[in-house]
């Protein structure tokens, strides 16, 4: 879908009412906010986009936030963090795509869960393209299909980054194609004196470059000796 059909389906969606597990769901009793980490697209020598990175009231750790996330407040949660996320990119004026995660599931209808993040987006100015959505990491979908769709919903709004964690794997990957694919952690750490890493990522960079997707790392320093003879044409954080 091109720049234009996105917008138009975007404002279609802005109109969307919330559903029952918005309304009815119990409000979050706990307070958050984010740090914004850039995203070097290495062949332009630029900022790509800034991942929001959840973080405590006074700067505390993601984990302090995600322990606080239980099965009653799961979907306000997912829904009050893109908001934010939007609000305070906003605020500080970052100029670049902004990667916001989001939790497959606590999405029950993707084209009106969708929506309270585009209502954010309006509400302070903050340009629906630069929106990239980015799963979290550890988030298990045994549902590849429903997954596949929430994907394709939430890419006919802005781009989609990797599936989290690996669980989806390839068969997600033949059934959607994210615009960005992003190496594990694990993979990628001490990868120069690993060749067994090293196989697999020349594969994903070569599965990506057929399938026109970008691919990005979470480890600088553990690509930067390796970078170089994989050829990857990536982003990844600094």
């Amino acid at each position: 879908m091109d720049a234009i059909n996105k917008g138009r389906h975007a404002q279609h969606l802005v109109a969307e009412p919330a559903c029952g597990a918005c309304r009815n769901g119990n409000s979050l009793d706990f307070a958050f906010s984010y740090a914004f980490q850039p995203i070097i697209d290495i062949r332009a020598r630029r900022v790509f986009a800034h991942e929001a990175l959840i973080r405590g009231p006074q700067g505390q750790g993601a984990r302090f936030v995600l322990d606080q996330v239980t099965s009653a407040n799961r979907y306000q949660f997912d829904q009050a963090c893109r908001m934010k996320a939007i609000e305070l990119a906003a605020r500080q004026g970052i100029a670049s795509k902004v990667s916001i995660n989001f939790l497959p599931n606590a999405i029950y209808r993707p084209e009106v869960c969708i929506s309270t993040t585009l209502k954010a987006a309006k509400q302070y100015g903050f340009p629906i393209d630069r929106i990239v959505f980015e799963t979290v990491e550890g988030e298990r979908v045994d549902d590849g299909k429903w997954l596949a769709e929430v994907f394709r919903e939430y890419q006919r709004i802005g781009a989609i980054d990797d599936f989290g964690a690996g669980y989806a794997g390839l068969n997600l990957l033949a059934d959607f194609q994210p615009d960005i694919i992003k190496l594990d952690m694990e993979l990628v750490r001490h990868i120069a004196t690993r060749k067994a890493s090293q196989a697999i990522v020349r594969g994903v960079a070569g599965i990506c470059r057929e399938l026109g997707c970008h691919c990005s790392s979470p480890n600088r320093e553990g690509m930067k000796k390796a970078a170089k003879p994989f050829s990857l044409a990536a982003l990844w954080p600094i």
